[in-house]
């Protein structure tokens, strides 16, 4: 098994100018296991994927839910795990500090901080406040003994605020409190993806997933996007394919969902111990 700082210099690596890769989102040390031995070199936690994996909803899942659940998953996989780590489970810029501390005590080698409040009525945390929060992980990630993979998200697009120019402004900011890497979920329009690129001097990460998005991969990179994550997509399409294979049990009596299912010898295999 790798050891967090050779994993956290792979993470690095792939971040270089240039590079473009995707980074999708596990939700339980299973789906790691899998996306690792389909060639993936890096994976990406999702925070509302293990929430549903938990019968929970994403608000509900607290620090003390993620970590142990983050140490799982980071010692089923050589591969570099980044973290979803909400808005830092809480709402200081201390708490943001010490979640980047306790996060990377599970293993992980990088992790994202949002700036959305949870309060539907004023969803984003003031740019001053949110860029001193992320100052605050920067600060605390520069502590540890690995290079911990900071990535700041401006979440205007996905709490009904699309304001792009507002989005760059908070990317900005970011950039300048010191995070690694810039991310706006809910960015579609292939413009505004550029516009971002252009607007900041990190590596920039688009989250793909999302109904109607049909960017590939290398449409992405000619925008200049380094990273591509999925969020909870990967999550939502395995449980869609329990859910039709559920109903064609209940309505029709018939088992055809078995033919696309992997087969137990298979997982055993990809399962085994080392």
């Amino acid at each position: 098994m790798k050891t967090q700082a050779e994993k956290s210099q792979a993470f690095v690596e792939l971040h270089r100018r240039g590079n473009c890769f995707v980074i999708p989102n596990p939700w339980d040390a299973g789906s790691a296991k899998l996306l690792q031995h389909l060639g993936f070199a890096a994976l990406a936690g999702s925070s509302a994927g293990f929430a549903f994996s938990k019968a929970k909803t994403d608000p509900t899942i607290a620090v003390r839910d993620m970590l142990p659940h983050l140490a799982e998953v980071a010692a089923a996989t050589d591969l570099p795990l980044s973290a979803d780590l909400q808005s830092g489970f809480g709402a200081s810029a201390d708490d943001a500090a010490r979640t980047i501390i306790e996060a990377a005590a599970t293993g992980i080698v990088g992790g994202s901080i949002e700036d959305a409040t949870g309060d539907p009525h004023d969803p984003l945390f003031d740019i001053g406040l949110a860029a001193d929060r992320i100052r605050a992980a920067a600060e605390a990630a520069r502590a540890l003994d690995v290079k911990f993979m900071l990535t700041a998200r401006a979440e205007n697009f996905l709490v009904g605020r699309p304001d792009l120019d507002d989005t760059i402004r908070r990317l900005q900011a970011y950039q300048e409190a010191g995070a690694d890497v810039l991310f706006a979920p809910g960015l579609r329009a292939p413009q505004d993806i550029a516009a971002v690129v252009r607007a900041v001097d990190r590596p920039v990460n688009v989250m793909m997933g999302m109904a109607g998005m049909r960017f590939t991969v290398a449409e992405l990179a000619q925008l200049g996007v380094t990273r591509v994550s999925v969020g909870a997509s990967l999550a939502r399409a395995a449980y869609g394919a329990l859910v039709r294979g559920a109903r064609e049990i209940l309505e029709q009596g018939t088992f055809a969902y078995a033919d696309d299912a992997l087969s137990g010898a298979d997982l055993n295999r990809i399962f085994a111990p080392d």
